[in-house]
């Protein structure tokens, strides 16, 4: 028997293993769990450790427990199709960003509205009161700092804290490498100002994160759109076609759990994309924001851990995992680590080094995996639940993504409906979605749109099912066009 201190990780060990059974379907609806007794002498735990395991996967609303009976599965499986996945574009192109998506993505919602356009956890799934512990102890132990400038690349000890933190990524750091930065936004965009120069062709997922798109008109770069299927991710041989016939500067990646796609890149893929990245000479910015949220420890393992030239620069935060009020992200620059060291001192200058400390503190923490799968537990629980009403109330046909873990949901509807003007009728009704043509350079994706479940409340069950009922509505009924 192992001692009661490594009881935590053994009831979470067996709640993601029966967890998995039963979203991929080998635990079907209604299926009856082994008992208490049975499960802890087939694990050789302790039935207190199994008890915990069960409640588990009660709050993640995939079993129920019924009276004298057990533990039965009650998470619904749906099985729907993918998106498909878009033809490459033939060329770059000058990026003019949608003011659709600035008022529904960059802007904060009033509260009166419905908004399922967020896919940052809300706070309901985060720990608030974890983060101001944290907080006030280094506020407490550091409050000297309070009172002298940050330093432009991040405290030493919190870089410290980031490399040991790496590790879980599959990377080796060197913390002098390291740079803190106000969020990831930040970090993709100082990569982006060290590599390249106005005019300069950057490669990017189709669909992709609004936020980029923002960022490369911003810097005068033109966008070339790479296929990116909704399992796999980014195409590596449409990518290899373009550095073959484009003149690609650099590549901006989120090869796990892509926004809004929710794929994820194999690891085979990882290893061909840094091995790509060093024949080429060219600068794959890896976005690793949502790592932590996957549900499979293999996908965690970034793109950075098999980059032997320092071609890969990986940026990163924990806005979507612990705090997004500290504003607080990372990254690490490869072979322009120095050139980007420079930049942030210059342009930018450093954070709060008393929030750095917090962070440190709160990512080192014991307890702090245990309160990753927590999060991936009830994040899961909601998107399966979503899907499920997607499938009740979406139009026939209707193609969704089914991602391994984070917030965020890609729909794919009848190709004769405008999700433009499904986001006017939503909003008629106080409901906020996103149309899938925020996310293109190119205006691509008018028939679909993204679903985040990043906030949630009872009201967003019914709006869900109003949006699944407008669209229905708007096939049978097509709106007239303007003359």
């Amino acid at each position: 028997m192992l001692p009661d201190d490594d009881a935590p990780a053994l009831y979470l060990q067996i709640a993601e293993q029966l967890a998995r059974l039963i979203r991929n379907g080998a635990l079907a609806r209604g299926a009856r769990l082994p008992s208490v007794r049975a499960l802890a002498r087939q694990h050789g735990v302790a039935q207190s450790t199994v008890v915990q395991a069960y409640h588990w996967l009660e709050d993640a609303r995939l079993v129920s427990a019924r009276p004298r009976s057990g533990f039965f599965v009650t998470a619904p499986v749906v099985s729907l199709p993918e998106p498909s996945t878009p033809r490459p574009m033939r060329r770059p192109r000058e990026v003019t960003v949608d003011y659709l998506g600035q008022r529904i993505l960059g802007h904060k919602q009033p509260e009166e509205i419905v908004s399922f356009s967020n896919g940052t956890p809300g706070i309901d799934l985060l720990d608030p009161d974890r983060v101001r512990r944290a907080v006030s102890r280094a506020v407490q132990r550091h409050r000297n700092l309070l009172c002298i400038y940050p330093w432009p690349s991040g405290h030493e000890d919190a870089r410290r804290a980031l490399a040991r933190y790496a590790v879980s990524l599959g990377c080796g750091l060197d913390p002098e490498n390291i740079v803190l930065t106000s969020g990831c936004m930040e970090s993709v965009a100082l990569c982006l100002r060290a590599v390249t120069q106005p005019g300069d062709v950057v490669a990017l997922e189709s669909p992709t994160h609004f936020s980029f798109l923002e960022l490369l008109r911003d810097l005068h770069l033109r966008a070339l759109e790479i296929p990116t299927h909704a399992r796999h991710g980014l195409s590596l041989d449409a990518l290899q076609l373009a550095l073959d016939t484009q003149p690609v500067k650099a590549t901006l990646v989120v090869p796990t759990l892509s926004n809004p796609l929710g794929s994820c890149m194999p690891q085979a893929g990882r290893k061909r994309l840094a091995q790509m990245a060093a024949r080429h000479g060219m600068a794959v910015i890896e976005d690793a924001i949502y790592n932590d949220l996957v549900e499979v420890d293999e996908m965690r393992r970034s793109v950075k851990s098999y980059d032997s030239t320092g071609h890969v620069m990986l940026c990163d935060s924990f806005s979507k995992t612990l705090a997004p009020g500290l504003r607080l992200g990372w990254l690490e620059g490869g072979r322009w680590a120095e050139r980007l060291r420079a930049i942030k001192g210059l342009q930018v200058g450093g954070q709060s080094a008393v929030l750095e400390l917090a962070l440190a503190d709160l990512i080192s923490q014991a307890g702090h995996a245990a309160a990753m799968r927590q999060l991936r537990a009830a994040a899961a629980a909601r998107v399966s639940t979503a899907r499920h009403s997607i499938a009740t109330h979406f139009p026939q046909g209707t193609r969704v993504s089914d991602p391994p873990g984070g917030l965020l949901l890609w729909l794919e509807l009848p190709r004769a409906l405008d999700t433009v003007q499904l986001h006017q009728a939503c909003l008629a009704k106080r409901i906020l979605i996103a149309p899938g043509s925020v996310f293109s350079a190119s205006g691509r994706f008018r028939n679909c749109l993204r679903i985040g479940v990043g906030d949630w409340s009872p009201a967003h069950w019914a709006a869900l099912r109003t949006v699944g009922e407008l669209a229905c509505g708007m096939l049978r009924s097509p709106p007239l066009l303007a003359a």
